[in-house]
């Protein structure tokens, strides 16, 4: 049964890790198709990529199993059609567990080409539906930036992400 947990636990950190580097991923891109010029308020930005996963990291931080305050490290790239636009990395930690549910919440920060975006939400592991974070703001070109980012098959192959951010 322990090896059963660990396995689900492996499985949704993997996942999350891999929403949270597909978000990154999304903001490399937005960075990488932004105009050289100062953007123009009220403009939608959209991004499609593909995540790169490249480093990853859980601790556990109480008792073994999963407990409040446990944490996801990750890192990685993006990519958008067939070249690396980006970096970034981020966290996600346990805040509250009902049984077999633990929910975290993740911070993503992503480095492109003219600035950085930075990206947050809850997410509940097992749900199997797309993961949505909020474009919590930015730097540079991505200055004051909102908006939203969703991904898509979490921690495989295919994993991707369509970030909608608005200026």
């Amino acid at each position: 049964m322990a090896t059963t947990a660990s396995s689900n636990r492996y499985l949704t950190v993997r996942r999350f890790v891999a929403a949270s580097l597909a978000t990154a991923a999304i903001g490399l891109a937005a960075v990488g198709s932004a105009d050289a010029d100062a953007p123009r308020r009220g403009r939608v930005e959209v991004l499609e990529l593909q995540v790169r996963n490249d480093q990853y990291e859980a601790l556990d931080l109480g008792p073994a199993g999963p407990g409040l305050g446990d944490q996801d490290v990750y890192s990685g790239g993006t990519v958008q059609d067939g070249r690396e636009v980006g970096r970034g990395g981020g966290t996600c930690q346990v805040v509250q567990i009902h049984g077999a549910e633990v929910t975290k919440h993740c911070l993503l920060t992503i480095e492109v080409q003219g600035g950085s975006l930075t990206m947050q939400s809850l997410w509940t592991n097992g749900s199997g539906a797309p993961l949505d974070m909020a474009v919590t703001g930015g730097t540079g070109a991505y200055g004051g930036a909102r908006g939203t980012a969703r991904f898509w098959e979490i921690g495989t192959p295919n994993e991707r992400a369509r970030v909608e951010i608005q200026r």
